[in-house]
C-alpha cells in the first residue's frame, strides 16, 4: 500500500471543502462588476473576508487574500521594504525559502541581517536582540518551522520589539489548525497563511496587514484588495480557504492530539526496532504534525529513493525547490556543517493517518536499515 506522510508540503483537499467549491461554482461573477451577478460575488468575498478575520481575531479590512503564502510573503516584505531607502531588516537562517530567497533577492535594497537557530531549532534571541536597532524596520520569523516543525517563541519576540518601531511580519503556514493563531495576542503587524497547508485548495492564501500598517503594492493592476493587490479575485478559492480554516480550527484539539500520537507511534516503533535515528531539534516545542529524524547511517537522497520503491512517499524538507535536494539550510543553521543536513528525512503527519501507515513506514525503514547493515 501506499502511504503518504508528507503532509506540510500539501493536503488533500477536505471533502467537506470540495463540497463547498461545487456549491459555489454557479457564482462565476466579477466581485468588480456592478451587476447582480458581480454583486453577489462580492458579498460571497467579504463574508469569506469576515470569516478569516474572526478566526485570527482581526477586522474583515486587515484581510488581503492572495494567490498563497509565497505571494503573502513576498507583498509583506517587499511592501515594507519598498516604502523606504535602504531599511534595515531582519529575519532567520531557518526560513521558509519564500521568505529567504525574497530577502536575498532585495539586499541591494536593503540591509540584512541572517539570525541563527540554536540546537534546538528555537532562533537565538541573544543574536536576535543583538541584531536589533533603532533603524530596524522589519522581523521575519515563522511561527513553525517547517522542515523541523519547531515553535519559535514568539511572545518573547514580540516583547523584545516593545519599544521599537520594527514591524513583526509572522509566516504561520505551518501554524494554523495545529495551535490557536490570534494576530492580536500575539501582536504581530503582518501573517501569512495558504489554504493548501490545511485541507483546502492550491492557489489561494491571505496576508493579514494590521490597518497600522502601510504596505507598497507588489501586484498593481485594479483596484481589488482596497487597491492592495490587483487582480481579479478568486472567489470560489477564497470561500473554500474560509471553509477549511474553520473547520481546521474547529477540529483543531482532536486533530492535535492524533497528529502526537502518531508522532510518537513512530519513534516508539523505530526505538523498539533498534534502528538507529536522532530527532533533529527539540520535539517538546514542535507542531503536533511535523518531526524530522537524522539517520547516520545513510543519505537521504539514497532513503527517500528507497521509501517511495517501497510506496512510502517523505521528504528530506520544503517542497518549494522543484525536486532538487540539497542540504538542508534549516539543520546547517542548527547544526553547523554536518551531516545532519544531508542525512535527515521530515516526517508529517495527518489526522487521518492510521496506525497501520505508521507501522508500514516504520518496517520500510528496518528492511532498507537491515539491506544496508547486511
Amino acid at each position: 500500500m501506499e502511504v503518504y506522510a508528507d503532509y506540510a508540503a500539501t493536503t488533500p483537499v477536505d471533502r467537506d471543502i470540495l463540497k463547498n467549491i461545487i456549491d459555489n461554482a454557479d457564482e462565476f461573477g466579477n466581485p468588480s462588476s456592478i451587476h447582480k451577478a458581480g454583486k453577489r460575488a462580492k458579498a460571497q468575498l467579504e463574508k469569506a473576508r469576515r470569516q478569516t478575520a474572526a478566526l485570527l481575531n482581526a477586522s474583515a479590512s486587515e484581510i488581503i487574500f492572495t494567490s498563497g503564502a509565497t505571494e503573502a510573503n513576498n507583498m509583506a516584505i517587499r511592501g515594507v521594504i519598498g516604502r523606504r531607502d535602504r531599511p534595515h531588516v531582519i529575519t532567520t537562517e531557518v526560513e521558509h525559502a519564500s521568505v529567504l530567497n525574497t530577502f536575498k533577492a532585495l539586499e541591494a535594497d536593503a540591509e540584512v541581517t541572517y539570525v541563527p537557530a540554536d540546537e534546538r531549532g528555537v532562533v537565538d534571541m541573544a543574536a536576535l536582540k543583538r541584531a536589533l536597532r533603532e533603524d530596524t524596520a522589519l522581523v521575519s520569523i515563522m511561527l513553525v518551522n517547517n522542515e523541523t516543525g519547531v515553535m519559535q517563541p514568539i511572545y518573547e519576540i514580540r516583547e523584545m520589539l516593545s519599544g521599537s518601531d520594527a514591524l513583526l511580519h509572522v509566516d504561520a503556514v505551518q501554524a494554523f489548525g495545529h495551535m490557536t493563531v490570534d494576530v492580536e495576542d500575539f501582536g504581530v503587524d503582518l501573517l501569512s497563511l495558504s489554504a493548501h497547508k490545511l485541507y483546502g485548495p492550491k492557489g489561494v492564501g491571505l496576508l493579514y496587514k494590521s490597518k497600522d500598517v502601510h504596505l507598497d503594492p507588489v501586484i498593481t493592476g485594479g483596484s481589488q484588495e482596497r487597491d492592495a493587490r490587483g487582480g481579479t479575485e478568486n472567489t470560489m478559492w477564497i470561500q473554500a480557504m474560509a471553509a477549511a480554516m474553520q473547520k481546521a480550527s474547529d477540529e483543531m484539539t482532536r486533530r492535535s492530539i492524533r497528529e502526537m500520537q502518531l508522532k510518537e507511534l513512530l519513534l516508539n516503533t523505530l526505538t523498539s526496532a533498534e534502528i538507529p535515528f536522532q530527532v533533529n531539534g527539540d520535539v517538546n516545542q514542535s507542531a503536533s504534525h511535523i518531526i524530522n529524524l537524522y539517520f547516520p547511517w545513510t543519505d537521504a537522497e539514497f532513503l527517500l529513493t528507497a521509501l517511495d520503491m517501497a510506496g512510502i512517499c517523505l521528504s528530506a524538507g520544503s517542497a518549494c525547490h522543484a525536486g532538487t535536494l540539497e542540504p538542508s539550510h534549516v539543520l546547517s543553521s542548527m547544526y553547523g556543517e554536518t551531516d545532519r543536513s544531508t542525512k535527515s528525512i521530515r516526517f508529517s503527519f495527518s489526522y487521518m493517518m492510521t496506525d497501520e501507515e505508521i507501522e508500514r513506514i516504520a518496517e520500510a525503514l528496518g528492511d532498507i536499515y537491515e539491506r544496508l547493515m547486511n
